[in-house]
């Protein structure tokens, strides 16, 4: 074999190199030097902190940002991760601006509002205080009316009902669905705001029957029921914004799979130290034995 064409090959391209070099007043030294140059220590472990910051950014149904995907890690700095997440094009979803849903009952009872904006779920006990609304969902049928309960100490949905219709009918079969699955004691407290399907007959003749404190929000103060409008914001920018829904029985199928697949049991929470709602609520649960033991 002959060998000249390739050893003229190597001449001719080093002497380019060397040319460039020259021109460029760089040494061939340091130029062989940085083409053999191999990421840094650093630079790998971004590599490698990047792919767990994209599988966990899909998992996630591309709704986490840095602090949720921080929460996840429990490694590396957040600012380390909040570039990350810039550098890979990620981006948590935002929420879009709060619109009522029901309409206040002028003849509504004189109900007082027991909690006062006490949201806090360290604060609370499992079935001490849920809270309860109703949004809607654009289809091509028209429209899908939900009704959901929330426990207030774990952010859990733990009833839900669904309709075509707003009547006091489905915010009564949410709250069936709720104390069915949890059996809560006397004494639970349920707030919602001052909408006609809370203060009709049939749903406080419900929520006595089970012996349910009712608490109603002050009129046209919204945030007096600031968790159950942050959870529709959640439910709307996560999912039901992202696409369009032909029919009433898909857009059900996919909020029963994002309430019990995905928020009640893998969505991070902030203000649950970053668990899941049934996470934090195996944590409560767990605390008094812990207690016990120590």
């Amino acid at each position: 074999m002959n060998v000249y064409p390739f050893i003229a090959a190597e001449k001719a391209a080093a002497h380019r190199v060397t040319t460039a070099c020259a021109l460029l007043e760089v040494s061939t030294s340091a130029y062989y030097q940085w083409s053999r140059h191999e990421p840094s220590l650093r630079a790998r472990a971004d590599a490698e902190l990047g792919e767990r910051i994209e599988r966990i950014h899909r998992d996630s149904r591309g709704t986490y940002g840095a602090p949720r995907v921080h929460a996840q890690l429990r490694r590396a700095g957040t600012r380390r991760v909040a570039r990350l997440v810039r550098e890979h094009g990620l981006a948590g979803l935002r929420r879009r601006r709060f619109q009522r849903t029901t309409t206040p009952d002028p003849q509504a009872p004189a109900t007082v509002d027991l909690l006062q904006r006490h949201f806090d779920a360290a604060a609370l006990e499992l079935n001490q205080a849920w809270c309860g609304d109703i949004t809607y969902v654009r289809t091509w049928e028209g429209w899908l009316y939900l009704a959901t309960v929330i426990d207030l100490a774990s952010r859990r949905v733990v009833g839900w009902a669904m309709a075509d219709h707003m009547r006091s009918t489905l915010v009564a079969d949410a709250l069936r669905m709720a104390v069915e699955s949890r059996r809560p004691l006397p004494g639970l407290i349920f707030h919602a705001d001052r909408g006609s399907q809370y203060t009709a007959h049939d749903f406080t003749a419900l929520l006595a029957g089970h012996a349910i404190r009712q608490s109603l929000s002050r009129p046209r103060q919204c945030w007096d029921n600031a968790v159950a409008e942050s959870w529709f914001a959640t439910l709307k920018t996560e999912l039901i914004y992202r696409r369009s829904w032909p029919t009433r029985a898909e857009a059900r199928r996919a909020i029963f799979e994002f309430i019990e697949v995905f928020y009640n049991r893998q969505r991070s929470h902030s203000s649950l130290g970053y668990l899941s709602p049934a996470e934090y609520e195996a944590r409560k649960e767990a605390q008094p034995e812990t207690a016990q033991a120590a």
